[in-house]
């Protein structure tokens, strides 16, 4: 038994935020997936970015795609389907053992499409079919424009992993889609049991950019506050969660569970444990890179479920924000645009080194 274990206990399953082709042939995903007690993959375009420019273990599949004069997005995407298949079939066990809750795996649509609805819809179709395994899960990006997608996937029987989501406010707004789509599907007759999605909340990420401006505030009071708001962000989140599931959903549907991501610390400075730690508690999901999760098994620090009955506190941490001078709306808005540019450039970057092998 490890921390991953009690956290299990909690409530909380643990994902693995990476995902490679190297990972998946040497045996390393299959190892972490019995060692350290993982029950899902999650990934993103810069994992796929990372994985696929640096040694050798996409070549040959390089080359068939380059024979076959596939372009550079479908080479991208062919390579990607590939490591997302094998992995879902690893994983296909949990799946059934936990009637789909785990087990699953995300592949993100295009970020360059984030602002079309019309395309990512379509994206998201295309990648369900293509990945055409029970447990993988369509990850698409809680921009204004995509949150209709959202609810059109869903409507479909598409399985889906909100992503990109740094405020309660935007959360809210991905639960009711969520809820629209599960009740579109269900008045269509589709099996809403077999309909999963989680909602994935960016933590250090949080505590980045709020740090960056208490520092500036300059205060004894402000710096009092640094890396406390990622976590707070998320309980309060998580006291939305509780509020609005608790109202009945239709028949067999499930619940979307929160998902904590970008659980890697930022700032050295700072426990490599704390986002797990303090975001432990039911019907949630951590996403971790592989050097936290041995982070938090080395501390074994769990102290019970601190997400319940976090939110007064964390309501007084934000009220205190905004004291000391914290726009909040505006790092919010600040995360989002830079969330999505940041998933851009990373699919760029790896467009243009796979243009460079297919030439």
């Amino acid at each position: 038994m490890t921390t991953i274990d009690d956290l299990a206990t909690l409530g909380t399953s643990t994902w693995l935020d990476d995902l490679s082709r190297e990972r998946i042939t040497s045996g390393n995903l299959a190892e972490v997936k019995k060692e350290k007690s993982i029950v899902g993959v999650t990934t993103n375009p810069a994992i796929f970015s990372s994985a696929m420019t640096k040694g050798n273990a996409y070549d040959e599949q390089i080359e068939e795609l380059k024979v076959g004069g596939s372009s550079v997005d479908e080479a991208v995407y062919a390579m990607s389907i590939k490591d997302v298949q094998d992995a879902c079939d690893l994983f296909l066990d949990v799946y059934e053992s936990t009637g789909g809750k785990d087990g699953r795996v995300s592949i993100e649509v295009d970020p360059r499409i984030s602002a079309d609805h019309a395309a990512t819809i379509a994206q998201a179709r295309e990648l369900w079919e293509k990945v055409d395994r029970p447990n993988v899960m369509i990850k698409i990006p809680a921009t204004d424009e995509s949150l209709p997608a959202i609810a059109d996937a869903l409507a479909e029987g598409i399985s889906v992993n909100v992503t990109l989501i740094f405020s309660v406010d935007r959360y809210k707004q991905v639960i009711d889609a969520y809820k629209e789509g599960i009740q579109r599907a269900y008045d269509a007759g589709i099996d809403v049991s077999n309909i999963h999605s989680v909602a994935s909340f960016f933590v250090s990420r949080m505590d980045t950019e709020v740090d960056n401006r208490l520092d500036a505030i300059g205060t004894e009071e402000a710096k009092a506050l640094k890396g406390k708001a990622g976590i707070a962000n998320a309980q309060l989140a998580y006291q939305l969660f509780l509020k609005e599931f608790a109202a009945e959903l239709p028949t067999g549907a499930n619940k979307q569970r929160p998902l904590w991501a970008s659980t890697g610390v930022k700032n050295p400075e700072y426990p490599a444990a704390m986002y797990v730690t303090e975001l432990a508690g039911p019907e949630t999901v951590n996403t971790m890179p592989e050097n936290t999760i041995n982070a938090a098994i080395a501390d074994g620090g769990l102290h019970g479920d601190t997400l319940t009955h976090a939110g007064a506190e964390a309501q007084q941490v934000f009220d205190q924000l905004e004291q000391v001078g914290i726009d909040l709306e505006d790092v919010v808005k600040v995360l989002e645009r830079e969330g999505v540019e940041k998933f851009v450039s990373s699919w760029q970057d790896l467009l243009d080194s796979m243009e460079t092998r297919l030439k």
